[in-house]
């Protein structure tokens, strides 16, 4: 049953990147599309998670119906520390969804948040984690289009696409949504730019196992990763932790 949901969850993580990447032909490359569907995927993890967290230490406390994302950001500024990285309300992935379509300078709004997602966490210890991890998510690229409105409807569409990802609560997938997107994407796109695929990534039954034999016996560890893509993949294993 188990490996029935792994393989269900994997295939709906696929289908939907296919989907994205079929909305987006004829603008972005392969390998340019793979560093915008894992960011943007990583954003919304990052901002379901906050406001999952949030959420329970609310409703623990009593406040049964507390919704972190629909508070202001003045209501939530004296949370910032609470996770070691922090994203306003307004900011959010479902928030910034809502309002996409009518937002005429979505460039920039994406771009100031990312900025802000940075800057938060600086002094805490995700700053290394966080440093740099959206610089390959440029907004204004004319990769995207050439022109404002041309970039932002693609970047809609991009939103709206992982958005659809019927992943429920990533802490409750059976797969790792980061690494297996970043494993599938490779294997479209690593051939097309002139790279070999084996030289990015282990697939993942081999780190698997490779895991399970150098931890056997311990009871926590500490995981390093080496590129920023990694780096996405190792915080958000922190983050369920």
């Amino acid at each position: 049953m188990a490996d029935n949901k792994k393989e269900t969850e994997r295939a709906e993580l696929h289908r939907t990147i296919w989907n994205i990447a079929n909305d987006l032909r004829g603008s972005l490359d392969g390998w340019d599309f793979k560093n915008y569907v894992l960011v943007m995927l990583f954003y919304r993890y990052i901002s379901e998670n906050l406001a999952s967290y949030i959420n329970a230490g609310e409703i623990e406390a009593g406040d049964t119906g507390f919704d972190y994302s629909k508070l202001s950001d003045e209501e939530a500024e004296d949370m910032v520390q609470t996770k070691g990285f922090f994203i306003l309300p307004s900011q959010l992935f479902c928030n910034v969804l809502k309002n996409a379509d009518a937002d005429e300078n979505l460039n920039e709004t994406l771009e100031g948040i990312f900025h802000s997602i940075e800057s938060y966490a600086q002094g805490c210890d995700s700053e290394d984690d966080f440093k740099g991890l959206f610089d390959d998510f440029d907004v204004n690229s004319n990769k995207l289009g050439g022109t404002v409105a041309k970039r932002n409807e693609r970047l809609v569409k991009l939103m709206n696409g992982v958005a659809s990802m019927q992943l429920g609560d990533y802490q409750d997938n059976t797969i790792d949504a980061f690494g297996n997107a970043y494993e599938f994407l490779m294997g479209m796109y690593a051939a097309n730019a002139g790279k070999s695929g084996g030289e990015y990534f282990t697939p993942q039954e081999v780190s698997e196992l490779l895991t399970r034999l150098a931890t056997a016996g311990k009871e926590s560890v500490n995981k390093v990763y080496e590129s920023k893509v990694q780096s996405m993949i190792q915080f958000s294993d922190c983050l369920v932790a």
